[in-house]
């Protein structure tokens, strides 16, 4: 009588309802009262952490675009168009001597179209050339590039000298490179109709070539910021930075490139 009592006030079953009762099945992901079973908790885990990762991912994104919209603000055409204006086309002063080696760094990787639809990853660096590719790496590259039309015409005033000193060497490789950044013409339909009515070069020293799509990141690491000059690297074998001028070349400038070039080819 005493313990049916107390099992009353303990909602507790009586050893006679524990026998009569149909047992309960409880399902494959448990394996106890309010437990588990491992590959269910690890897939409920996975989850949360996927999910805690997309929000993560979510939040430095919008972070990113923040900043570049803020960036892009800070500056328009007629900002750049007031700078160029007063400074002759120049926004700095090119490099008189060459930049050490160890000093120097590395330019980033893009990749180029050229009129005939061939595809390439500049700069031309071991790292880039596999044992496949027919690609002569040169040990000094002038690499030009414009973001406008107009800063085209100051591509060839650096690489017209350059290739009238030095063609007679094969280790040295000009690149014009213009780009666009429209999202239009950056569709395989438009893209391959615009490269073939795309200007190009028959001198093989010189190639001409295009870039498509968003080179927000590409222009940030650069500290690309006027779009209407042009911007000059000389590059090493190894993809470094050893040289860098703007605008329109001077003839002093273009000495200082020169004589920058012949010490890449002795080294």
């Amino acid at each position: 009588m005493t313990a049916k009592l107390l099992g009353r006030l303990l909602q507790l079953p009586t050893a006679a309802s524990a026998l009569l009762a149909p047992a309960k099945i409880l399902p494959a992901a448990y394996t106890a009262v309010g437990s588990l079973h491992p590959d269910q908790h690890g897939r409920i885990s996975f989850r949360r952490h996927f999910f805690d990762l997309h929000k993560m991912v979510d939040k430095e994104a919008i972070k990113r675009e923040k900043d570049r919209l803020k960036d892009e603000l800070s500056r328009g055409y007629f900002a750049d168009f007031s700078e160029i204006h007063k400074n002759s086309g120049k926004i700095a002063p090119a490099n008189k001597t060459l930049i050490a080696s160890m000093a120097a760094a590395m330019f980033p990787d893009i990749v180029v179209y050229f009129s005939d639809g061939r595809r390439l990853k500049l700069p031309l660096s071991d790292q880039n050339v596999n044992n496949h590719s027919t690609e002569i790496i040169p040990s000094a590259t002038l690499l030009c590039l414009s973001f406008r039309a107009s800063s085209q015409r100051m591509a060839e005033s650096w690489s017209a000298p350059f290739l009238e000193t030095l063609d007679a060497s094969t280790n040295v490789q000009v690149y014009e490179v213009s780009f666009i950044e429209s999202w239009l013409l950056s569709l395989n339909p438009m893209k391959n109709l615009f490269l073939k009515i795309a200007r190009s070069s028959s001198y093989p020293l010189r190639r001409i070539a295009y870039s498509f799509g968003d080179h927000y990141d590409l222009r940030k690491e650069l500290q690309i910021l006027n779009l209407l000059t042009g911007y000059i690297f000389l590059l090493d074998r190894h993809g470094r930075i050893r040289w860098q001028g703007f605008g329109f070349a001077t003839t002093e400038e273009v000495s200082s490139l020169l004589s920058c070039a012949t010490l890449l080819l002795e080294e």
